[in-house]
């Protein structure tokens, strides 16, 4: 039998894989990081987000920036005007993300076509 050890170039073992499961299913949903990425360059308006992020329904934006807000990935910031006007933004730990963002989107683009033909050699 072979045992696995933590020697050689194997990464050490995550302690709490809890914590790590918990942030991923957050942020590797389908839309957060399309969100935090849209986000990147300053606040938006909700419609101004509806309309950068395709595909995505009011339903599913609301839901998302409701769950970055709670993460403190994402902040809200009404103002008192008639009409009520309301943007959000990327908060200091949020910008934290954005670099984390940016090159998995640039990895995933990178290597579509590659990982599209695997795909379809396999089945």
């Amino acid at each position: 039998m072979t045992q696995v050890t933590g020697k050689g170039n194997c990464p050490p073992p995550i302690k709490d894989g809890g914590a790590v499961r918990e942030v991923l299913d957050r942020i590797g949903d389908k839309w957060s990081l399309l969100v935090v990425g849209t986000l990147r360059e300053g606040p938006m308006r909700f419609g101004e987000l509806e309309k950068a992020i395709a595909g995505i329904s009011q339903r599913m934006l609301t839901l998302t920036l409701k769950h970055l807000v709670e993460d403190g990935l994402v902040s809200r910031t009404a103002y008192a005007e008639v009409p009520p006007r309301v943007e959000y933004e990327v908060t200091e730990l949020g910008k934290t993300l954005v670099p984390l963002v940016i090159a998995l989107a640039e990895w995933a683009m990178a290597n579509r076509e590659q990982i599209n033909a695997n795909r379809n050699s396999y089945r």
